[in-house]
């Protein structure tokens, strides 16, 4: 097992000194997220080759591995143009990756919730174009529902994964968006299965709560996806419910610190957010974390 961080708090970091930053904190891994520097949100990747080389030779001169790129673009839509440039960013996405020495990436559904089946299409277009260049390269795809694409469910999600029926395409569950997928992390979990290879950690509030009163939200009725990634133990995930499904699945893959929103404290949360993981993953008996030099 792999633990890792996302370092979206550390995204004015700049590129080539993020490694030892992150192996300062304590990680071994790294998960490599979306920043302006490097493969931007829903944009073509911004890095050149060159850079990526440097930022290969910083990783492996800090002891840190790559666990996978997560690149989020719009190959769900909304529209034909946006999915065309979307697998276009991602193409170039896999050859960054590739070029890292990286054979995982993690993304979103994406696409619109109000426009589900055409949203799907676009997604299945998008994904016969690329398994192919997926399957040459190598490199495994792991996908995750997210609020607002056009899949937010927690089992409907586990569900299209496991129809996708590809060995390089597994699922992610994220704890931060527990109470969009259902409120159910058991229950998602258990029915992953093996399916299941990546997890994000970060906790949030229940927005349902108090007849959905805990957010009040202008104008009435507005669709507005709301979570936080905190700190464990600030919120209302049950982390020993979350981490005890684990254990039942046998579970053997990444999970990965996805703390936001607090950059001044980016890498006080790090470290405690590593403690409180070790300690977690302890005490449900899964397996030992995997050092990069021994991967």
């Amino acid at each position: 097992m792999r633990i890792a961080l996302d370092p979206q708090m550390l995204r004015t970091t700049p590129l080539l000194e993020l490694p030892d930053v992150v192996a300062g904190m304590g990680y071994e891994w790294v998960e490599l997220s979306p920043r302006e520097d490097f493969i931007p949100f829903f944009k073509h990747p911004r890095v050149d080759l060159a850079t990526v080389r440097a930022l290969r030779g910083a990783l492996a001169s800090a002891g840190v591995g790559v666990t996978s790129l997560l690149p989020v673009m719009r190959w769900s839509g909304p529209g034909e143009d946006e999915r065309r440039a979307a697998v276009r960013y991602w193409e170039r996405a896999i050859q960054i990756c590739v070029e890292l020495g990286v054979d995982t990436m993690n993304t979103e559904l994406n696409g619109r919730p109000e426009e589900p089946e055409l949203a799907e299409a676009m997604f299945w277009r998008s994904l016969e174009e690329l398994l192919p260049v997926l399957e040459r390269e190598g490199v495994r795809l792991v996908l995750e529902p997210h609020p607002d694409d056009f899949v937010e469910l927690g089992v409907p999600a586990v569900d299209l994964v496991r129809g996708i029926d590809h060995p390089l395409v597994s699922f992610l569950y994220c704890t931060p968006h527990t109470f969009h997928q259902g409120d159910d992390a058991p229950g998602i979990i258990e029915r992953a299965g093996d399916l299941l290879t990546h997890v994000h950690l970060a906790d949030t509030m229940d927005h349902t709560a108090s007849d959905g009163l805990r957010y009040i939200l202008n104008p009435p009725g507005t669709t507005a996806r709301v979570h936080q990634h905190m700190d464990i133990g600030r919120g209302d995930v049950d982390f020993d419910e979350v981490f005890h499904a684990l254990a039942g699945t046998g579970f053997d893959g990444v999970l990965t610190t996805c703390v936001f929103g607090w950059d001044e404290r980016a890498e006080e949360s790090g470290t405690s957010m590593l403690a409180a993981i070790r300690d977690l993953a302890s005490r449900h008996g899964l397996p030992a974390e995997t050092s990069p030099s021994a991967s």
